[in-house]
């Protein structure tokens, strides 16, 4: 095609928009593109070049032209039950869950048997603590399709937040049955086993498991967590980007699903320590994920930096442009390369992912300059942690005694604060936590 003319002569303008869709499908974004824009600058209201430019809009990151683009559609085509579910997509990628729900609640109207409607429906009546609401949305996308994976899957994490763990596990096995190396089910499975005390069960999956896969990072981890036996001292590398980036795109929504507090309590604890905002300091997020604390303390640096193993959570944290710098690396050596760099350190919810913390607490200790601040939270080990001050639990997190935590803070030459609190809710239950600002001190100077 050589010109926008030859395109109305050899092809229909439907023709058009289904080559687009099809370029689309392949990921050839840019012809693509090209393609709708032709279309619509010859009908700017044909509603299926809308759309689907919406949708690609939406696979590009473009949230505010996606929902602009496919509302035009659904105004111009009310009755496609995919195209109000494409909506709730997107809205519920932008976090507009409420809107999200009613898009998903009108493809249902159109179409009552849109079973990814219903599945995706129960995923924001969960999140917006509807749980009720949200087990019959799942189990109606079920009914519609006996092999919906997804609803499979979330009906699972649901129970298991109900503490009906058995059913739970009845919907992870139907997931593994339907997708065998399903990776979130299996591990969703065995730590099911687990809860319920069949820990025998759990280490079979997990051994079977590691047969097929003798290196996934997942199952070596939580082989650990789930027997207590080989328990590294920290989660290793591959584990930690495996697990974030396998979930970069939904990370915020599954936490905001799980009332996480982390970020606002590093800044709280920021605030209550008299640093002003605007005092121009130099500021480290240790473990940034997409950025939730990074916008949170902003305002106090003149320099931001953001480092983390996982690039998708990186490409997440990029597009909220308040990071001066993102680098991808290990926390604990990134910080023995930055000696006296920063004037403030924050990690929310990073060194849970660490079991014995000295390495890494000296690396803050000599990254920070004199005066600085070293903000970060942990989960906090309660009962027996075996004479060594931290345990692997068995979501494959890390918890720590608070006396551990203050007798490494100490004898690294930083001056603790320490809060308890609540960090997040997870299967019904709020994860206890420590809030912790440490201070390291001005050099003494003698006077004679």
């Amino acid at each position: 095609m050589e010109q926008s003319a030859t395109l109305t002569r050899e092809l229909t303008l439907d023709e058009a928009v289904a080559f687009a869709i099809f370029l689309q499908k392949n990921q050839h974004f840019a012809e693509a593109h090209e393609l709708y824009r032709r279309v619509l600058e010859v009908s700017p209201d044909h509603p299926r070049a809308l759309h689907y430019a919406g949708v690609m809009a939406h696979q590009q990151g473009k949230v505010r032209e996606a929902i602009e683009l496919i509302e035009r559609s659904l105004t111009l085509v009310p009755d496609e039950a995919d195209w109000h579910s494409n909506l709730g997509i997107v809205l519920q990628s932008d976090t507009k869950l409420d809107l999200a729900i009613a898009a998903y609640r009108r493809a249902i109207a159109v179409d009552p048997g849109h079973a990814n409607a219903h599945s995706n429906l129960g995923v924001l009546l969960r999140a917006t603590g509807q749980p009720v609401e949200a087990e019959a949305a799942y189990r109606a996308a079920i009914n519609l399709n006996p092999e919906h994976i997804d609803a499979y899957a979330n009906l699972g994490i649901l129970l298991d937040g109900l503490k009906r763990t058995k059913e739970a596990v009845a919907c992870y096995c139907k997931v593994i049955t339907l997708r065998p190396k399903h990776r979130e089910a299996r591990k969703q499975l065995a730590v099911a086993h687990c809860a319920l005390g069949d820990v025998a069960e759990a280490v079979r999956i997990f051994e079977e498991w590691l047969q097929e896969e003798p290196e996934d990072p997942i199952a070596q981890h939580m082989l650990a967590a789930c027997t207590g036996r080989g328990v590294p001292e920290r989660a290793s590398n591959l584990f930690v980007e495996t697990t974030f980036d396998s979930f970069a795109s939904s990370f915020e929504s599954k936490l905001e699903k799980l009332s996480y507090r982390a970020p606002a309590l590093v800044a709280a604890m920021l605030e209550n320590s008299g640093l002003e905002p605007l005092n121009g300091v130099d500021v480290l997020d240790a473990g940034c994920g997409t950025g939730l604390c990074g916008t949170l303390v902003a305002p106090f640096g003149r320099r931001l930096v953001g480092v983390d193993l996982s690039e998708k959570m990186l490409a997440q944290a990029r597009d909220k442009k308040v990071y001066h710098e993102l680098v991808k690396g290990e926390l604990t050596e990134y910080l023995r390369a930055a000696s006296d760099a920063f004037d403030l350190i924050v990690s929310a919810d990073a060194l849970v992912y660490f079991g014995d913390l000295k390495g890494v607490v000296e690396a803050a200790e000599a990254a920070l300059r004199p005066n600085g601040l070293f903000v970060f939270t942990l989960e906090h080990a309660v009962g027996d942690v075996a004479g060594i001050g931290y345990r692997l639990e068995l979501h494959g997190r890390y918890s720590h005694s608070r006396a551990y935590v203050e007798q490494l803070l100490m004898s690294s030459d930083l001056q603790p604060t320490i809060v308890q609190a609540e960090l997040r809710m997870e299967a019904g239950a709020p994860v206890p936590g420590l809030v912790i600002r440490a201070t390291k001190p001005r050099p003494f100077v003698h006077a004679g």
